[in-house]
């Protein structure tokens, strides 16, 4: 991906990141929940500590990430071939020979010896980019000599599939596309069906699933928009549904299948679009939610409500009330685009589109927007007097800047002009102090959707005009929390005082 396309013009677009996630994603695949986090750049599963084993099956395989697997392989190498020449294959083989059932195990064994044939076919003749690749395809050869080798004495071993497939689409990774050899679409293809028996022989096997959707998602790009790549990328989202419903705990699926969502709005017929591109919108918020420093997810989920506004605008048509109009989404966007930058400011394609969207935002602010709030000397005052009111949100707190529906006005410059000084009848919430943010359903609150801010003062409660409205205000200072607690208030207070 070239981090630094962008377009300018009548109707620019966001730097898209949709390749280097899955990329990334596919090499540490199934990144698992830690008890800090799964760390943003993508988490891999860490070795087995030294001086400890994992439990092997019946064949001396398990699954295995592929930074696992090419540590592990660099260190067996040379004796592995010792293991597999000696007397080991033909007490597997006597073993899978005595557990066959109703089916001919001998004519199993055959059908994916042929697969294997094909599929090791296509490995040998991948010679790698340059040095480092061709050392790393050497690697991937023998790994893949090894899995073959356990299928045949074992066709009912999903972890040696599972583990055929990854080096096959780790493979794919690995074709120069200057030389004659293999297509990377012929190798993800071979990928694919060693994922589909590995699901086949564990239903349960939420990695298979992932890895699957992202290969076929890879296939998908390939064929750019067509009816092919329509049908790719909407059997991409059921594999990333099917992981994500075997491990709910997962950003990185949840992120990528938003991705996969996202590129089959471009294609589909323009009735369908919008419902597609809501469900993208979910799923990036779904794996925030999950991870609220998890910047990739947080970056496109501001390039997909860009893209909305873009259509909204394009389309001409006149807005209803339960729509979010452009100018909205357009803040929106440029409010988790800030904060991609934020918790990553050393990433060129989030300046990029920082650059392109950052007046969109209310500055000197991130958000400005209505909020009905109690007086703030009495909290639990009856509804009559709780008033509908102006926030501002920046880097260092949420402030009720008016009363009533009276606006902030605005400088010369575009500016938004209002008092925030320690005004004691104001709504106050200082970020530090903040402990948790989340949505209310109370029915001793006025109307509307609740938002509970719990601070170590005690909790706030604010009321929101609609559901829709109040995801904006949860994410938004959820994000600013984030931000903040990770120490990087002072390059958000960049972007917006600038």
């Amino acid at each position: 991906m070239d981090e630094n396309a962008s377009k300018t013009g009548e109707s620019p677009e966001l730097p898209n990141g949709t390749e280097a996630e899955a990329k990334e994603s596919r090499i540490e695949p199934a990144a698992e929940a830690t008890e800090g986090g799964i760390a943003s750049e993508g988490a891999a599963k860490e070795p087995p500590p030294a001086g400890k084993t994992q439990p092997l099956n019946g064949d001396g395989s398990r699954t295995f990430t592929m930074r696992e697997l090419l540590n592990e392989l660099k260190e067996e190498k040379g004796a592995e071939g010792t293991e597999r020449s000696g007397s080991n294959g033909g007490d597997a083989r006597g073993e899978s020979t005595a557990a066959s059932s109703s089916y001919s195990q001998d004519g199993l064994q055959q059908h994916f010896m042929c697969q294997n044939d094909v599929a090791m076919d296509l490995v040998n003749n991948v010679t790698g980019v340059d040095e480092e690749g061709r050392s790393r395809q050497r690697i991937l050869t023998f790994a893949a000599k090894r899995y073959a080798s356990a299928i045949e004495r074992n066709p009912e071993d999903h972890d040696a599939f599972y583990n055929w497939a990854l080096v096959l689409q780790e493979s794919a990774d690995n074709v120069d596309p200057d030389s004659s050899s293999p297509s990377k679409d012929a190798l993800l293809e071979e990928a694919c069906k060693k994922y589909e028996e590995a699901t086949r022989l564990c239903p349960t096997l939420h990695d298979a699933y992932y890895n699957w959707a992202i290969a076929i998602s890879d296939r998908a790009k390939m064929r750019g928009r067509t009816k092919e790549a329509e049908e790719l990328w909407k059997k991409a989202t059921k594999n990333y549904e099917k992981a994500v419903q075997l491990n709910w705990n997962s950003p990185q699926a949840l992120n990528n299948w938003g991705l996969a969502l996202q590129e089959l709005s471009a294609i589909v017929p323009v009735r369908e679009k919008q419902n597609i591109v809501r469900t993208a919108i979910s799923k990036f918020r779904a794996a925030i939610q999950l991870q609220f420093d998890f910047h990739r997810a947080i970056y496109n989920l501001g390039t997909v409500l860009y893209g909305l506004a873009e259509d909204t605008l394009r389309s001409g048509r006149l807005v209803n009330a339960k729509e979010v109009p452009p100018n909205e989404l357009y803040s929106q966007s440029a409010i988790y685009i800030a904060a991609a930058h934020a918790l990553k400011p050393t990433y060129s394609v989030y300046r990029s589109a920082l650059r392109l969207v950052r007046s969109m935002l209310p500055l000197p602010y991130l958000k400005v927007g209505y909020l009905t709030a109690p007086p703030a000397e009495d909290p639990i005052a009856p509804h009559k007097d709780w008033e509908r009111s102006q926030f501002v949100l920046n880097h260092e707190g949420l402030q009720q800047v008016t009363k009533g529906d009276k606006q902030l006005s605005q400088s010369p410059s575009g500016r938004l002009k209002g008092s925030t000084h320690n005004d004691k009848s104001l709504v106050k919430v200082d970020i530090p102090d903040i402990v948790s943010v989340s949505a209310c359903a109370d029915l001793t609150l006025p109307p509307g959707a609740g938002l509970c801010i719990d601070t170590i003062h005690g909790p706030i409660y604010l009321v929101a005009d609609t559901w829709e409205s109040l995801d904006g205000w949860l994410d938004a200072i959820q994000l600013v929390y984030t931000i903040f607690a990770r120490g990087k208030s002072d390059v958000l207070a960049g972007i917006i005082t600038g």
